[in-house]
């Protein structure tokens, strides 16, 4: 009796809490902007996460926020944070909600902080060619206005049609499908402007290069909101090209097909995508894409001055047959570029009850081809009960390695819905095991969120209580994204 008591009493002292603190957010940015509706939290708690559909799947709540809010500008932003670091109130940042980790799960309640009306673009400077514009600005609409300009933003994740925005960009560290050329968002900004606590916004000097001390925009690059609120970020743009040229290649086994594209990257030719596909990889990328190819598939785009094409993609031909490539021809290149985005539009995507998961990696040249036999034979084998598939795809590439873009599926998993997330765990457990065993990473481009959090420690070792150290000076509550990249509960839930 006593315990019901005292958990109606907890129940109604947080309820007039949420209500106090809504009514302080709504005279900042207007009672129509903050809401407590059920559906708009769960919305806003999901994302593209395999446990987020899962759990819609199987009609499963989702964890949410007690409030939602939707500021204008950045001062606006900076003041929701203020309220909420006077209450110790969780902010969960979202931009489209297109992650893949669970980096929007509430998992202590809080404000579901909704950015996209920040969307403004505040500048366009085509002396030094910089964009600037505010957070939630997405993809495709910042290309429009740029493409009319015949200008570009040279980043086109997968998630481009699917909400994906410039703020996100940034706090995942993602990568874009020309990024072997153009660079990483972490490569393609110069300033940002961000809230933090107590409640102030923050702008880091004008240019990155400098030596004034350690830099700041990467630090709250990559860190998908636990150390700062991205409000605004000038990039950096490009000339639409001029020319394009396209080239296919197939190879007997991966091996071939990475040594290839290791030597295009020592020899300092830089084509804007160079894709190489396993032999699963390939096939199914033929059957969506009606392309006609077997075995390794190697496509590559290069891209800039009509005579700068025309060279480079001569010479990367040289060197694609000295390693044992047979030409395809350009128009298998041209087919993929046109339909790369086909299957995300038409739904022809992996979804529950499947279970499946990217545990994409980056790693040196002489580490990629062992992390990917390592992770096949322990994802394959290891749950042969469940008969999983492992298939990969590589597809940024640095002058010293490049990333493996795989994933595993399971098409037979438990019913119960306990038994297939703790599947789901331990698939990715031996996995991530994989990687950083033989020298990768813990990810390369969809960031940790909450599902990779537990490997940080792993990854970093003795450095991440560096990144600990960081998370306690800028965010001593810990109230920004809690749970989050491994940094644990609020410090009012630490026990």
């Amino acid at each position: 009796m006593y315990q019901q008591q005292e958990l109606e009493q907890h129940a109604i002292r947080d309820q007039y809490l949420i209500a106090q603190i809504q009514r302080e957010i709504a005279s900042i940015v207007g009672s129509e902007n903050v809401n407590t509706d059920a559906g708009l939290l769960h919305e806003q708690s999901a994302d593209w996460s395999w446990i987020s559909q899962y759990l819609r799947h199987k009609s499963l709540p989702l964890p949410t926020a007690d409030l939602y809010v939707s500021p204008g500008t950045a001062e606006e932003v900076a003041e929701v944070l203020r309220i909420a670091c006077e209450y110790q109130f969780p902010v969960i940042p979202r931009g489209g909600g297109s992650g893949t980790q669970g980096g929007t799960f509430a998992i202590y309640g809080g404000i579901a902080l909704d950015l996209r009306r920040l969307n403004r673009i505040i500048d366009i400077d085509e002396v030094s060619m910089v964009v600037t514009a505010e957070a939630g600005i997405q993809g495709p609409a910042l290309e429009e206005v740029l493409n009319a300009r015949g200008l570009t933003m040279p980043h086109y994740p997968g998630s481009f049609h699917f909400g994906a925005t410039l703020g996100g960009y940034l706090a995942a560290r993602g990568s874009g499908v020309v990024s072997t050329k153009y660079g990483k968002a972490e490569d393609l900004v110069l300033q940002l402007e961000a809230a933090v606590p107590p409640g102030k916004l923050i702008e880091t000097m004008r240019v990155p290069s400098h030596a004034s001390g350690p830099g700041i925009i990467q630090t709250i690059v990559g860190s998908e909101g636990t150390l700062g609120i991205i409000t605004k970020a000038s990039m950096r743009i490009e000339k639409i090209p001029e020319s394009i040229e396209f080239l296919s290649y197939g190879f007997r086994n991966i091996s071939e097909g990475i040594e290839a594209a290791r030597q295009i990257m020592i020899n300092r030719w830089r084509p804007a995508v160079i894709r190489l596909y396993d032999e699963a990889d390939s096939a199914k990328l033929s059957k969506w894409l009606n392309l006609g190819v077997e075995g390794v598939l190697l496509v590559i785009m290069c891209d800039g001055a009509k005579e700068l094409t025309a060279l480079e993609s001569s010479e990367i031909s040289k060197l694609c047959e000295a390693f044992g490539g047979k030409s395809y021809g350009s128009e298998i290149g041209k087919m993929w570029w046109d339909g790369k985005y086909e299957p995300f539009k038409h739904g022809n995507i992996p979804a529950p009850p499947q279970i499946f998961g990217t545990t994409d990696t980056c790693a040196r040249f002489e580490d990629l081809e062992k992390i990917y036999w390592a992770k096949k034979k322990a994802i394959e084998e290891g749950f042969s009960k469940y008969k999983a598939r492992y298939t990969a795809h590589f597809s940024h590439w640095f002058p010293w390695g490049g990333m493996i873009y795989d994933r595993f599926y399971i098409d037979d998993g438990p019913e119960d819905p306990l038994e297939a997330i703790a599947l789901h765990d331990q698939v990715w457990d031996v996995a991530i095991k994989a990687s950083l065993d033989n020298g990768g990473s813990l990810n390369e481009h969809h960031g940790v969120g909450l599902k990779l959090g537990r490997f940080m420690r792993a990854q970093h070792g003795a450095a991440f209580d560096l990144l600990l150290g960081v998370k306690d000076a800028w965010d001593p509550d810990g109230i920004l994204n809690p749970g989050k990249l491994g940094f644990g509960p609020p410090k009012n839930r630490r026990r």
